[in-house]
This record gives structure tokens, C-alpha cells and sequence, in this order.
């Protein structure tokens, strides 16, 4: 089977697999038919089954057997999915049943941990720590991004889209089969995700999908099909949302790990955008970021530091932007007796 043959065979798998279980999971019939039922902190009005992650995993399951099927599946890229499948069990059981957040963080730092070492990414101890630590925050920020509708999905779609690419560039077949997966299982999920969502995605694809955007991140990595500002900058806006986010509240003294309202994503919608608009801007930051990641890897050091740069400032104006007008929503609300 050639290159370009067995990436849209395991493309192809992967839609058809992750549409299929999606749907059956919409079905109030099925096992696997569990509600999020809305609360104060949500975004959504009634109550509707979170367990989409279970499409976009069986997905990448279809993905990951055309691909190690044609022989090329090494242990690094192994290594990663087998992490995204362990944490994608643990993120459905606690989605059915509710687990301790001291749990799962325990698992979500020995799943990485377990990555590092199969793989040999790290190098010393500080680095070693250091990726290990971004592993976990990668899982846990695409889980708090997971709160509108088709946010979440378009970012696999767009984020790993961008990986096959680069991976295909650089003449990786395996890492690009595997990533072209991943962004045809996640828009199989988008096709009943998107604006009126039908399903959520739930813990059970949103962690795993953000371990395997810093895992396979890592691995192109390591096999030198990218540096290592190239998957930061495909992720740029999940990660730059999610980490301010988390920086404020905590300088406000605020419990970081509640459940809050306080993303640039959720202001948006709540400011009138609504779901659908602040999903198809956000496609065109992230549609951005990537083209911006994949035309920096065809150029000098000197041009990605501006494009870097760029990128960067194209966000801080954004974030700024969305304040002022969150502050002129709020001053605009009318006062509660």
C-alpha cells in the first residue's frame, strides 16, 4: 500500500467509524447514552448525551489498525496511542460515574510519564519534567476548551490536519496516517457536534485528544519532521486560551479547577455570537495558526521568529479586544434588584 493510499484509507476508516459510533451514541437506547445535564456554569440549555468521544476514539482505533497494518507503526507513535486510550477509558468512566480530580490527575501523570519513557523523547531530568508536566496541561486545557458547541472538533480537524501535513512533508507516513485519522475522526464527530450539538464530547475524547496533540507533537519531534514550536503554534489558540484563563484566575485568588464561564469562548457566546458564530471565528484563528505553522517549517529561523511573533500578537489583540468588549457587555447589563 502506498503513502498517499494508506492515509486515506486510514482517513477514510476513521470518518466512517467515529460517524457511525457517534450516531449510535445519540440513540436514548444505547449503553453508552448518558446526559450532561446543564447547570450554572454551562453554556448549554438541556440536557444532552457527552459521550462523543467515543466516536472520535473508535476512530482513531480504525486509524491506528490501517496503520499498523501496513508495518510502519513505530514505538514512540505506539507509545502515544495506547496513552490515548488508556485515558480515554478512564475519561469515560469517570463521564459515567464521576472520579476524583486527585485521581485523575494521577493517571493523566502516569500515562505521560509512561509516553516519555517508551518513546525516549526526554532528555534530562528538567526537560524530562518539563514534558511531562506540558503533557498533562495539554489533556486538561482541551478539556476545559470543550465547552461550546464544535470548538473542540474543529481544533482536532484543523490542529491534526496540520500535523499529517507536516508529516507528510517530511516523509513520516506513519505519524501523517495517524494524524489525518485523528482530524477525519474528530470531524465524523463534528458532523453531529456542530451548532445545535446533538452530542458533547466529553472527558472520554477531549483528554485523550489533548494528550495526543502533545504526544504526536512530540513524536514528529523526535523523529525531526518539526521543530518544536510548530505543534505549540498549530495549538496556539486552545493553548493560549485556556493558560491566560488559568493565569487570571488564579491572580484573582479564584479556584482554578471550579468549573467557570470565564474563557474567551464562552464571553463570546455569551456576548451574542452564539455557538455557531464563535465557533466559525475560531476555525479562522486555528485555519491561521496553521497555515502560519506550516509556512514557517519551508523557512529560515529568522522569518519563523516573525511569523511566531506574529501569531502571538494576532492573539493578544484578539484577547484584548474580546475584554473591552466583555466590560461593555457587562456595564450594559441591567442591574439585578
Amino acid at each position: 500500500m502506498g503513502v498517499e493510499s494508506g492515509l486515506l484509507t486510514a482517513a477514510v476508516a476513521a470518518f466512517a467509524v467515529a460517524l457511525g459510533v457517534t450516531w449510535l451514541c445519540c440513540r436514548p437506547g444505547s449503553w453508552l447514552y448518558f446526559l450532561d445535564h446543564p447547570n450554572a456554569r454551562s453554556l448549554h440549555v438541556r440536557p444532552t448525551p457527552r459521550t462523543g468521544g467515543v466516536g472520535v476514539m473508535a476512530g482513531v482505533v480504525a486509524a491506528a489498525l490501517v496503520t499498523i497494518a501496513t508495518g510502519g507503526a513505530g514505538r514512540a507513535l505506539l507509545a502515544a496511542l495506547c496513552g490515548a486510550f488508556v485515558l480515554a477509558g478512564l475519561g469515560l468512566a469517570d463521564d459515567r460515574a464521576g472520579l476524583s480530580a486527585r485521581l485523575r490527575l494521577l493517571a493523566q501523570l502516569l500515562v505521560a510519564g509512561a509516553f516519555l519513557v517508551v518513546a525516549g523523547v526526554a532528555g534530562g531530568w528538567a526537560m524530562g519534567l518539563l514534558l511531562l508536566l506540558g503533557l498533562v496541561w495539554m489533556g486538561n486545557l482541551y478539556n476545559f476548551m470543550d465547552g461550546s458547541d464544535g470548538l473542540a472538533g474543529g481544533m482536532a480537524v484543523f490542529g491534526f490536519g496540520a500535523f499529517a501535513w507536516a508529516a507528510g512533508l517530511a516523509g513520516e507516513s506513519a505519524l501523517a496516517a495517524v494524524c489525518a485519522g485523528v482530524a477525519a475522526a474528530a470531524a465524523g464527530f463534528l458532523c453531529f457536534n456542530f451548532h445545535p450539538a446533538r452530542i458533547f464530547m466529553g472527558d472520554v475524547g477531549s483528554v485523550p485528544l489533548g494528550f495526543l496533540a502533545g504526544a504526536l507533537g512530540l513524536v514528529g519531534w523526535r523523529a525531526d519532521a518539526w521543530p518544536l514550536w510548530f505543534p505549540l503554534l498549530v495549538f496556539a489558540p486552545f493553548i493560549l486560551d485556556a493558560t491566560v484563563t488559568l493565569l487570571r484566575r488564579a491572580l484573582r485568588g479564584e479556584k482554578v479547577w471550579q468549573a467557570h464561564r470565564s474563557h474567551y469562548y464562552q464571553r463570546m457566546v455569551q456576548m451574542g455570537l452564539g455557538h455557531r458564530g464563535t465557533a466559525l471565528r475560531a476555525y479562522g484563528l486555528m485555519a491561521g495558526c496553521g497555515a502560519a505553522a506550516l509556512a514557517g517549517l519551508q523557512m529560515g529561523f529568522s522569518l519563523q521568529c516573525a511569523i511566531i511573533t506574529m501569531c502571538i500578537t494576532a492573539h493578544l489583540i484578539v484577547g484584548y479586544r474580546i475584554d473591552c468588549a466583555w466590560r461593555r457587555h457587562r456595564a450594559a447589563e441591567p442591574v439585578k434588584p
